[in-house]
């Protein structure tokens, strides 16, 4: 790799969309003309996308057998693997909510969140193998590996790192990048979606889902190195003729929280975008003044963004009957197996059927590009 970029891979969340990235991570070892070497030496990941993240770092001495099993990882995942759907766990949770709200907390202590992840932690303990960081980073498969989570506490963005010495921590407005060993709790705490899954504490502080008040989500992947990054977004194609078609029925609750969930997964990194857009324009404009391009510390940052080609909400549209029949019956009641309801759906729904959906989306959108990534890689 003598010789090329420094190329950062940025993989943002969106729960059960992010085994698309799987498919497009896929895609890519076939392309490379060494299959088994890594082509991204640094590698960012937010929420789901985290999980993506440390499973290519940690296999990065064998990129392909790396993505091989992280795709295999998605396609038998269950819901009860990631959180517990059951009609005990519910009655439980309805009950706790009921009497907290009516006794003001007092005769029960407030709940941490609608759904329990506990099974989450007990599966990626399964299948997670974080030692492998370690062992990529000393055999230079690995320039660095950064997680993202929002502290409660502090209102900070906090992207942890391991990484090569040399590599510093660094401080902006409202987020630091910090040295530390990654582990499971900081797993589970970039993944830890507000109301939806509990806070993670690690040290003194709590933590949730790195999404949330990230505001320059491709900001971490720069701190470490990268010259150059390739960016698997979450961002679903809307229906042809979804802007022309209008109605006066009030939006359900299932719509309403899925489009809020769009605005924490997709709207920082589009915004991102768009800056990063806007200085690399800048920088052009000033590369005929040597002695204006001395006086700023801009520079032009090359960038490869993809995002799947099809509606998300049509795909979960056609599993949605792969939910476990209480949180279908819950998902029926709140609008979410709509279609105007869907996009809670695709965040949720980690059955094999829609995952399996995902994987072949990605993998089929990379390979459609095979000869722009080609030429982005360097290859």
């Amino acid at each position: 790799m003598a010789g090329k970029s420094k190329i950062g891979l940025v993989l943002s969340g969106g729960g059960a969309r992010a085994a698309y990235q799987a498919g497009v991570l896929l895609a890519i070892s076939r392309l490379l003309p060494e299959p088994e070497r890594n082509p991204f030496p640094i590698i960012c990941g937010t929420s789901a996308g985290a999980i993506n993240a440390v499973a290519v770092a940690a296999g990065a001495g064998n990129y392909r057998q790396a993505v091989r099993y992280l795709a295999q990882m998605w396609k038998q995942l269950h819901i009860n693997n990631v959180y517990d759907a059951s009609l005990a766990y519910f009655l439980k949770t309805f009950f706790h909510f009921g009497i907290s709200i009516a006794t003001g907390g007092r005769g029960w202590r407030n709940p941490r969140s609608f759904l329990d992840n506990a099974p989450l932690r007990d599966f990626l303990a399964r299948t997670m193998p974080l030692d492998g960081i370690q062992d990529s980073l000393q055999q230079h498969a690995l320039q660095a590996l950064a997680l993202t989570a929002s502290c409660f506490s502090t209102g900070m963005s906090v992207t942890f790192f391991e990484g090569q010495s040399g590599i510093n921590e660094w401080s902006r407005h409202q987020r630091i990048g910090v040295r530390e060993k990654i582990s499971l709790d900081h797993l589970m705490a970039t993944s830890a979606i507000p109301l939806i899954f509990p806070s993670t504490q690690i040290g003194k502080l709590h933590y949730c889902d790195g999404a949330i008040r990230q505001m320059a989500p491709l900001s971490p992947a720069l701190h470490l190195g990268a010259e150059k990054l390739f960016i698997v977004g979450l961002s679903s194609q809307r229906p042809a003729g979804a802007e022309r078609r209008t109605t006066g029925v009030a939006p359900s609750p299932a719509q309403i929280f899925g489009h809020l969930l769009n605005s924490v997964f997709i709207d920082s990194m589009s915004m991102d975008m768009e800056r990063l857009l806007r200085v690399n324009h800048t920088v052009s404009l000033l590369e005929g003044h040597q002695e204006l391009c001395t006086q700023t510390s801009l520079k032009q940052v090359d960038i490869f963004m993809l995002n799947p080609s099809k509606s998300l909400e049509s795909i979960a549209y056609q599993y949605a009957h792969e939910f476990p029949p209480v949180l279908r019956f819950l998902m029926k009641g709140t609008g979410g197996t709509r279609q105007r309801g869907m996009t809670l759906a695709t965040y949720l729904l980690f059955e094999p059927g829609y995952c399996r959906a995902l994987i072949a989306l990605g993998y089929k959108d990379a390979l459609n590009q095979r000869e722009a990534i080609k030429q982005f890689l360097e290859l």
